[in-house]
């Protein structure tokens, strides 16, 4: 079985993407590692909300997705933002496809507070089958973060809580958020590697807060069976391997590998 690195490309990243970025994903897809890319679009949906006239709020990070904003995330997320992906990825030398999670059953979600925050779902089941099955066909699926329910009820899904439900699923050795920033920061430098015990601490103390809240909690909960790490890196530079490894902060589930290096309340 071929090692699978699960890919998370965030909306405010999309647009900012270097070109060293395609080719790495497809440098991995060479080196004869499966790679999943699992996507969302933040910025492109605001911009085509704004010239609706369609009002959107957010609720602790989240989306209130009502039946309109949903029609509008629906046609940005699976038409735009994941054709786009497809074309630079096949451009940079891979064969891609682009889906969404309603496609095949791929994402299965529930609500997760109808009254509070409408169609906002939370993955409970993927559909690794039909990854699997593209994957060793020679495709890299490119996934736009929309579910459905056993009712065929669509769901806004953050890519972040997606992208860990396909790691986990399919038992990913990794999973990347890739980002705008360097990774995790703290007194505006990026942390090499840090544990879980310590984003515990920053997420109370405040250290990690806005937008990384919910990778880093995605990371936590992705840290199980053969995932060892989750790396947090910025798409936008144009040096993304140093050694073979990717460049960010590495959240590691145990430091027992990491013991020099990971950060106990400081900067490494």
């Amino acid at each position: 079985m071929k090692e699978i690195i699960v890919i998370k490309c965030g909306g405010s990243t999309l647009n900012e993407l270097s070109p060293a970025f395609y080719e790495a994903m497809v440098e991995l897809w060479k080196l004869g590692k499966y790679v999943v890319l699992v996507h969302g679009g933040g910025p492109h949906i605001n911009q085509v909300l704004h010239q609706l006239k369609v009002e959107s709020t957010f609720i602790n990070g989240l989306r209130k997705t009502t039946k309109e904003v949903l029609e509008t995330v629906e046609m940005v997320l699976c038409g735009k933002v994941n054709k786009q992906l497809v074309t630079s990825i096949q451009l940079a030398g891979a064969k891609a496809i682009g889906l969404s999670g309603c496609d095949g059953n791929l994402l299965m979600a529930k609500p997760i507070d109808l009254s509070k925050l409408g169609f906002v779902g939370e993955p409970v089941k993927v559909n690794d089958h039909l990854l699997h099955t593209l994957l060793q066909a020679g495709y890299m699926p490119i996934i736009a973060s929309i579910a459905t329910s056993v009712e065929g009820q669509h769901y806004n899904v953050n890519a972040d809580h997606a992208a860990a439900a396909v790691a986990n699923s399919l038992g990913a050795s990794q999973l990347v958020f890739v980002t705008d920033v360097d990774g995790i920061l703290k007194d505006g430098e990026p942390v090499k590697v840090i544990s879980k015990e310590q984003i515990d601490t920053w997420l109370v103390d405040g250290t990690i807060h806005g937008g990384m809240i919910p990778k880093v909690t995605a990371a936590l909960k992705s840290l199980t069976g053969q995932m060892e790490t989750v790396v947090i890196m910025n798409g936008k530079s144009n040096m993304l391997f140093a050694n073979g490894e990717m460049l960010g902060t590495k959240i590691v589930a145990t430091t027992k590998r990491f013991n020099s290096k990971v950060v106990q309340g400081g900067r490494v």
